[in-house]
């Protein structure tokens, strides 16, 4: 076994360690809206629950040179934003939205995808996700001394949509939902084999 001390890695040697042991990562795509109107879509492997009463969401997104990415700009100017879960049929689309561009322009445009009205928020989502969930900001905090940081986003759930041809008696049928997850680099796993453990009383 070999041990290393983070305090004496480079911040990418710690990130190579984290995506390469914390696997798989499910995947959020948000969406979010500048102050200017332009709805912003992006991919983020930092993602999870946090609790289900009241049902919240965990999101961290890190600042490439200690600048803000526009989803984490747009998050804390309107304290809104959607999640969606990146499935099989519309990874390839969602991946085109990690491209960078200006905060000018329009990942959904870039990508084609359909932007659909919310029902408890201002911003958008899009069609192509079975899962989505509007969101509203519970909390932001910002992470990271010197150099380049992250700022970790709590969100309540307000509203739940979900594509009902996998939806019955109130649970998700994973397969099909079809989620995928990130591995390290380029690399993305599919569900695959499903087993159960049964828990201890």
């Amino acid at each position: 076994m070999i041990s290393i001390d983070p305090q004496k890695n480079s911040e990418r040697d710690n990130y190579k360690l984290l995506i390469g042991s914390i696997i798989p990562r499910p995947i959020a795509f948000v969406t979010t809206e500048s102050e200017e109107g332009i709805i912003n879509g992006a991919p983020f492997s930092y993602f999870n629950i946090v609790s289900s009463n009241p049902p919240m969401l965990s999101l961290a997104i890190q600042r490439p040179n200690d600048h803000l990415k526009d989803t984490a700009r747009n998050i804390y100017s309107n304290h809104q934003f959607v999640v969606h879960i990146v499935d099989e049929e519309n990874v390839a689309k969602i991946n085109e939205t990690a491209a960078s561009i200006p905060a000018t322009e329009s990942e959904i445009e870039l990508a084609n995808l359909t932007l659909v009205k919310s029902e408890k928020v201002s911003v958008p989502g899009v069609k192509e996700a079975k899962v989505r969930m509007e969101c509203r900001l519970v909390q932001a905090i910002p992470l990271g001394g010197e150099g380049p940081g992250s700022d970790l986003f709590i969100g309540e759930v307000v509203r739940f949509h979900v594509d009902e041809g996998m939806y019955e008696d109130g649970r998700i049928d994973p397969k099909g939902l079809k989620a995928v997850s990130r591995l390290a680099g380029s690399n993305y796993a599919a569900i695959g084999e499903v087993f159960s453990i049964e828990r201890p009383e």
